[in-house]
């Protein structure tokens, strides 16, 4: 994507030349030759077109060492003619040498070779094209992979003596932990489902956005917990002051609300037709389709999860850039990711930024700021805005939403101290940490991510899922046999039959007939039984659950409709026969019509063509 406010380009070198001062020719000009430089513009732009004419080029360019080859390479055969300087860095680890300052602030005194092929870092098109003849293509952009993550990872920290006033740096090992998403993605799907199918997970019903017992309902269903719970820090000498708040528990409701499972209704969340339907689909095929879904959404600027950046709203909320660009962004690098090989964090955005995979956070960055809106304003902030803001922004989408999904499995640390690329910011000193998210190290792509990334035409899990197994009685008792229900499971039972004890449950015709009458798909638990036991459901359970879906199937809901009653039978009798009355009513005993919602104000027409009123 072309800076906005990128130089001209150039298509001679003359026209470099003559855009640039006569004091930079000669600058420029000195290295090529031992023979001095004339002093008139004019006189030197030919002498520079002289020293580049022909092979001179070639000779030139040989002149210049790896880095700076490397520097031309990129220019010559990349996208675009330009060098920049933050995505060479990022492929090589390096600059390459531009010169002699005066100063560390000041521009170049004495420039070196490199400055003959590149203006305003923008190089002449006919030089490239003539460099393009030997110059070889610079090697491709790697991301860097590893089979596993360390067990630990070296941290330190600043320990402050009593009656001191300087502190020592102890350096700690901390272990890291690792987190399988796939699995517990499929289970917390429908545990979610099966909650918000029992009309008990509420949200604001102005930002749809959990609170704080939401949180903690979704928090006991999840497999394995939250990333972050509640134990002590694995050092005495971390800082913990800082609350880390809900990673998954949050987004849950996020997601399926925006992949359209599940709407509000009043002040708590209920499940759509397509949030029903998911619950008999392949988790894996509803999991994808939440992706690609939160990938469109405006339900929530992730941005807005970094508590610690204020000025978001009003004038700065107007600056943010769109959410589905940034996220597309990152979709397209996490698509070049080996699947099942874990990735370091700032190995991936070193790759971001190395292939120009660009976006922006904010056209302003004046409005954003960190604790005080002049002091700590980031418009002003002197550092690398980039890891402040695009790098807090990956690991929240990361971290918070494709790990959620299961598209990634993730390692990490607890987040306090684990960065400290923002301790120059003004007003950060008293953080513990930046963001919830900067304790995410390492990631991996599932096969579960690398099938929704269209990167695999199949999936095959990670590892088989295994659910309780029941025994299913002819009594009409279903028994968990061996391990434990998971939160799903528990609640779909609980939703459909009379819980009798820790491990048993009953069929009872009363719940089932509720169950549905609430709009559950008995289906669904049919083939739950059926999955989860050893051996055939017995006949007379089949038979019991066929007769109570015969009759769940016998009456029909038509709507809402209006009784109305009339002076004597022959009237209602005249207007149920009637050719201009009965297409919009129905008989109902001797003197009453129900007349339907839908079908009222024609049926008032009709009544008054017959000479009638009905007084509302």
């Amino acid at each position: 994507m072309p800076y906005s406010n990128e130089p001209p380009r150039y298509a001679t070198l003359n026209q470099a030349l003559q855009n640039s001062t006569a004091d930079w020719l000669k600058r420029i000009a000195a290295p090529l030759s031992d023979e001095k430089p004339p002093t008139r513009k004019a006189d030197v732009i030919a002498f520079i077109e002289r020293q580049l004419a022909g092979d001179k080029l070639r000779a030139i360019w040989q002149r210049l060492d790896k880095t700076q080859q490397a520097a031309v390479a990129e220019a010559v055969h990349g996208s675009e003619p330009i060098y920049r300087a933050d995505q060479f860095a990022a492929k090589y680890g390096e600059l390459p040498d531009w010169g002699i300052r005066e100063k560390y602030w000041s521009g170049i005194k004495k420039p070196s070779l490199l400055g003959v092929f590149f203006f305003d870092n923008i190089m002449p098109q006919d030089i490239r094209d003539r460099l393009a003849v030997f110059v070889p293509k610079p090697p491709k952009t790697e991301l860097r992979t590893v089979d596993e993550p360390p067990e630990t990872v070296a941290q330190s920290f600043h320990v402050w003596t009593a009656g001191s006033n300087h502190a020592s740096i102890i350096t700690e090992d901390i272990p890291l932990t690792r987190f399988d998403t796939e699995h517990a993605a499929m289970q917390d799907l429908q545990a979610v489902l099966q909650l918000i199918d029992t009309g008990k997970l509420a949200v604001s019903d102005k930002t749809r956005l959990p609170g704080k017992a939401a949180i903690k309902t979704i928090s006991a269903l999840l497999f394995n917990g939250d990333f972050y719970d509640n134990s002590p820090p694995p050092s005495q000498h971390l800082p913990c002051k800082d609350e880390i708040g809900p990673i998954r528990a949050f987004a849950w409701p996020l997601l399926v609300q925006a992949g359209g499972l599940a709407a509000l209704n009043g002040k708590t969340l209920a499940l759509t037709n397509a949030g029903r339907k998911a619950l008999g689909e392949p988790p894996e095929k509803v999991l994808c389709a939440l992706w690609n879904k939160w990938q469109k959404t405006t339900l929530l600027d992730e941005l807005s999860r970094i508590d610690c950046i204020k000025g978001q709203g009003g004038k700065g909320k107007r600056g943010l850039t769109a959410v589905k660009g940034r996220r597309q962004a990152i979709q397209t690098a996490l698509k070049s990711c080996e699947p099942e090989r874990w990735i370091a964090v700032n190995d991936f955005f070193r790759y971001m930024i190395a292939s120009g995979i660009e976006f922006e956070i904010t056209r302003n960055l004046w409005t954003l700021y960190i604790a005080d809106p002049n002091y700590g304003n980031l418009g002003d902030a002197g550092v690398n805005n980039w890891i402040i803001l695009q790098a807090r922004y990956v690991l929240c989408l990361l971290f918070e939403y494709a790990a959620t999904l299961g598209l990634i499995d993730v390692a990490f640390i607890r987040p306090h101290s684990a960065r400290n690329d923002y301790v120059d910011l003004w007003g950060a000193d008293n953080l513990d940490f930046f963001s919830r998210y900067d304790g995410l190290l390492y990631f991996r792509l599932t096969p579960l991510g690398a099938y929704c990334l269209g990167l695999r035409d199949s999936y095959q899990p990670s590892m088989p899922v295994t659910r309780a197994r029941l025994r299913v009685l002819p009594n009409l008792d279903v028994v968990v046999a061996g391990r434990a229900l998971s939160p799903a499971d528990e609640l779909l039972l609980n939703s459909f039959m009379r819980r009798k004890s820790d491990a048993v449950w009953h069929l009872d015709r009363d719940s089932l007939l509720a169950a549905v009458e609430n709009g559950r798909d008995l289906t669904i638990l049919r083939d739950f039984l059926a999955a989860s036991s050893d051996d055939l459901l017995p006949g007379n359970v089949e038979q019991f659950l066929d007769d109570i879906a015969q009759r769940t199937r016998q009456l029909q809901d038509k709507g809402m409709a209006r009784l109305i009653e009339c002076a004597d039978p022959a009237l209602a009798a005249l207007l149920a026969n009637d050719s201009r009355t009965k297409r919009y009513c129905l008989l109902a005993g001797e003197r009453h019509l129900a007349v339907f919602a839908d079908d009222e104000t024609r049926f008032r027409s009709a009544l008054r063509k017959l000479g009638y009123s009905l007084p509302k």
